[in-house]
This record gives C-alpha cells, sequence and structure tokens, in this order.
C-alpha cells in the first residue's frame, strides 16, 4: 500500500476545484490553482535534481508560497523542513546541514539570513527565492520561485511513497537544547490530519480556517492546513500574527475556526480596539502548544462568545495525543482524553506507571508517534524507552481518563526536598490578577503591582514551600516565534535583576 501527504489536496481540488483555498488580502488561490501550482514546483524540483527520500527546507512566512512549496515537495517524493522565519544565518546552516536538506526555498524578507546559511553548508546545492511583490527578486545564482513555476507544466505524477517514509522532518523549538529533527511519516501526519478534522474539529464544508499559528510549526501545520485542506476550507492567511490583523481578518473573511495558542488569545483579548470588530463569525476556539490558564479562558469565551477546546501535542506526536473532544464532555484546565487508537499512560521516573491522580511523566505510543530524531539514534532510544516516547510533561491523569498538565520535567524546581511545580504558582497568581507568570511578570497595560503584594497573594494560596520569595517585572516575557514562553531564558533574566 502507498500513501502520500499530497492526497489531502488532491482529492479536495477534484472535489471543490473552484473553491477559494488561500486567501491573503486580496489575493485569493483556489484548490485547482493550488494543486496546479504544487504539481509546477514538483516538475521545478525534479528538474533540479531532487529525487524521493531527499529533504526540501522552507522558510517562508505564512504566504500561499508556503503551501504550495509544501505540497509540491511532497508530491516530488522529498521531504518537508520547515524552518523558523527569525533564524539567523548560522541556525540556518546549522538546520540544513543537519538534515541533509538539498535544496532551500526562503521568502525574499529573510533572504540575508537566508544566503548566509546556504553559503555556509556544502550539501545545500539549490536556493529558491520566494519574491516580495516590490523586492530584488532572487539574487544572482539563485532561482526566482515564480519563475520556476512559469517554466514547467501542472503534469506531475504524484511520487508513490510508503506510508512509513518520511514525509516531514520538524525540528523541535530548541527551549530546552540544540534542535532536534523528528521524522514524522506520511501516515502520522495523513492520520492526524484526518482525525482532527472529522473527529476532534468537526470541521464543516463552510468553515472557514485561520492560519495564524506559523506553519512552520506543527500545530499549525497540521491542525490548520493539512486539516483545512483535507476538508476543502478556505484558510486564510495571516503571515505575522498582530491582534489587530487578527481581528479585522476575522471580520473581513468571516472566520468560523480559530487555533492558536494562549498568548494569542490574551493579545486579542487585551486589544484595546478588540470591540470595534465583528468577531460573530467565530464558533471553535482551540487552544494547544501550551497550558491555557483558566481564568484566562473563562474570559476570553465571555468576551468572543464561543467554547475553547484545549488539547496538548508535540512536535514528536505529529502533534496530536490529548484533547477535549467536545463542548459537552469538555472538563476546563484539562488537556482533554487521548486520541483514538493511542495509548497514553503516566509514568514515574523508574518508568512504571503511577496510580490513578499521581504526578508522573506523560507517555505514549501509537500511531501519532514520530519515526525518531534523525541521525540521533541515542536522542531517540532515550526518548523511545520499551516502546513508549518520554514527553517530558509531568501531568496526572483523574478517574475519568481526563490529563492535566502539572508542569515539564526540566522546569520543576526542587526546594526544601519537595518538588515545586512552577505552574501551581502560575495559576494562583493567574485567577485574580491575569499576569503573564513564571518567577517573572509581565503586567497587563495599564495595571500595576507591587512584590510584596505579589508573594503575599501567592503565599495565601499556596503551600509555603511553593510561593515566590521574589517577583521581577518585565514589558514583555521572552517568548520563541510560536508565542512559548522561553522559560529556559527566566533563571537568566532572575540572576542578572538579582541585587
Amino acid at each position: 500500500m502507498t500513501l502520500n501527504l499530497a492526497v489531502l489536496l488532491e482529492e479536495s481540488a477534484k472535489e471543490r476545484p473552484e473553491k477559494p483555498a488561500l486567501i491573503l488580502k486580496d489575493r485569493v488561490l483556489d484548490y485547482a490553482g493550488l494543486r496546479d501550482a504544487a504539481k509546477k514546483f514538483a516538475n521545478a524540483l525534479a528538474s533540479m535534481g531532487v529525487k524521493c527520500g531527499d529533504k526540501v527546507a522552507i522558510m517562508v512566512p505564512n504566504l500561499p508560497e508556503f503551501v504550495v512549496a509544501y505540497y509540491g515537495i511532497l508530491n516530488a517524493g522529498a521531504s518537508v523542513v520547515p524552518l523558523n522565519v527569525l533564524l539567523r544565518g548560522p541556525e540556518v546552516a546549522y538546520h540544513l546541514d543537519d538534515s541533509d536538506a538539498v535544496a532551500l526555498v526562503a521568502w525574499e524578507g529573510v533572504l540575508e539570513e537566508a544566503r548566509k546559511g546556504f553559503e555556509g553548508t556544502e550539501g545545500c546545492e539549490n536556493l529558491v527565492i520566494v519574491e516580495e511583490p516590490n523586492g530584488e527578486g532572487a539574487p544572482e545564482g539563485a532561482h526566482g520561485f515564480e519563475g520556476l513555476l512559469s517554466d514547467h507544466p501542472a503534469e506531475f505524477d504524484m511520487a508513490q511513497t510508503m506510508p512509513d517514509d518520511t514525509a516531514v522532518v520538524i525540528y523541535t523549538s530548541g527551549t530546552t537544547g540544540q534542535p532536534k529533527g523528528a521524522e514524522l511519516s506520511h501516515f502520522n501526519l495523513f492520520f492526524n490530519a484526518v482525525y482532527k478534522a472529522d473527529k476532534l474539529l468537526k470541521l464543516r464544508e463552510d468553515d472557514v480556517g485561520m492560519a495564524i499559528l506559523p506553519l512552520f510549526h506543527i500545530f499549525g501545520q497540521t491542525t490548520v492546513m493539512n486539516a483545512s485542506i483535507y476538508k476543502g476550507n478556505s484558510i486564510v492567511m495571516v503571515p505575522r500574527f498582530e491582534p489587530e490583523a487578527a481581528l479585522r481578518a476575522i471580520q473581513d473573511f468571516g472566520v468560523t475556526a480559530f487555533v492558536g495558542v494562549p498568548t494569542m488569545y490574551q493579545y486579542l483579548l487585551r486589544h484595546p480596539n478588540a470591540e470595534d470588530y465583528d468577531t460573530s463569525s467565530l464558533r471553535l476556539g482551540i487552544s494547544g502548544g501550551a497550558s491555557m490558564p483558566v481564568e484566562v479562558m473563562k474570559a476570553v469565551e465571555e468576551r468572543f462568545g464561543l467554547v475553547i477546546l484545549e488539547g496538548y501535542g508535540l512536535s514528536e506526536t505529529s502533534p496530536g495525543t490529548c484533547f477535549n473532544r467536545s463542548v459537552e464532555e469538555r472538563k476546563v484546565g484539562s488537556i482533554g482524553l487521548h486520541f483514538w487508537g493511542i495509548e497514553v499512560k503516566v509514568f514515574d521516573e523508574n518508568d512504571r506507571e503511577v496510580p490513578c491522580g499521581e504526578r508522573g511523566e506523560l507517555v505514549v505510543r501509537g500511531h501519532n508517534v514520530m519515526k525518531g530524531y534523525y541521525k540521533r539514534p541515542e536522542a531517540t532510544a532515550e526518548a523511545m524507552r520499551n516502546g513508549w516516547f518520554h514527553t517530558g510533561y509531568i501531568v496526572k491523569m483523574d478517574e475519568d481518563g481526563y490529563f492535566y498538565i502539572v508542569d515539564r520535567v526540566k522546569d520543576m524546581i526542587i526546594r526544601g526536598g519537595y518538588n515545586v511545580y512552577p505552574r501551581e504558582v502560575e495559576e494562583a497568581l493567574y485567577e485574580e490578577l491575569g499576569e503573564e507568570v513564571t518567577a517573572i511578570v509581565a503586567m497587563k497595560e495599564g495595571e500595576s503591582a507591587t512584590e510584596e503584594g505579589m508573594i503575599s497573594f501567592a503565599k495565601d494560596r499556596v503551600a509555603a514551600y511553593k510561593y515566590p520569595r521574589r517577583v521581577v517585572f518585565m514589558e514583555e516575557l521572552p517568548k520563541n516565534a510560536t508565542s512559548k514562553i522561553l522559560k529556559r531564558e527566566l533563571p537568566r533574566i532572575g540572576d542578572e535583576t538579582r541585587a
């Protein structure tokens, strides 16, 4: 049996060729046009010598060209290596070398860093530039994306890949160290997208999604792009998250499904002009990537009149692992039940299952788990002990099988012989104040607090060994491109601000 993830686009283009697939302001690409562009790019790659099993990197923000390149690479039988558009030259070179990429597709807006990275490698032979409308175009020695599409036909026989062949090499965010490439198979990603679209999100044919999460990240790639393409939905492209741009897109294009991380919801909630936009088209809110504080969820639901379903996943699990399956079944504050067809358990430090209600590490095995870390057998063996993928997250499971994130294993603090979980302290402070908190606090605009007041508030709500002894105030917490708080930076900030 063969399976190519690009079949998602192929089938939707057959069923609804004239339906808008991608919308970027006044630019619209229908499903037939998207399929044809992907086929043209597959032909272009073949003309460059790209073969089945090769790796091709994409360093493009949420533009239609990302989607064209993604499905074009898959059509050609190669593997997609999505890169963060904020990477610097040496980081680009690292990812290209580590993944053995033979070509790089880069947006003109990041040309300087992309070019440095490309020139810093030996194995990457082709540089393709997605030109800006008023830009200078591809430099000498590079291919222009539009030129490649113009020069090649739209007829291309999709490569007959196997279900276990690598479709995407997705790099971990590197919040805890050197990024590693998780190899995700065609089946990993196909099943995750189809199951999410049909059984969890219950997407309808008339739904309108919004690509506001970076598509180079697995959350946006699967939950927004692949799931929407499978259902034949229109996707509104937002190249860079800005609260007002998001609100305007919801209003102008009738977006029905908003998929984001907690900080995005918070920015929308706090935007001073939020009331000026008609967001009544929204029917579905999905949150993942990090745990959403309960008080924030309540505030967002009240303000925007929708129900948020929270889930959990990682790059290594395609990403879906757990999800609150419906409004009726959800448990606020939980990440829900495990996906159909996979096993999820809670292990102690000796890899033994813990009783219900006790804390331990979340472990997973099943159809969503990666093949392994590319070229890293030792790291793969460490993460996949005894057939179980160890997520690095501390959770607890209730009697109904719902999971609750406590914290990351590496974020746990040991104080006086006791385990302190930063998230518990964060929740205590969110309950009243709504700040973004670790041991460092970023205040909402127009709000104020004192160190003594914050400590006193937390002291009344958590055990004596848990409350913060010191509070540092910042204008904004450090985040990566997917709006995750970079907790590895917080100890350094704490040290630098210590008197």
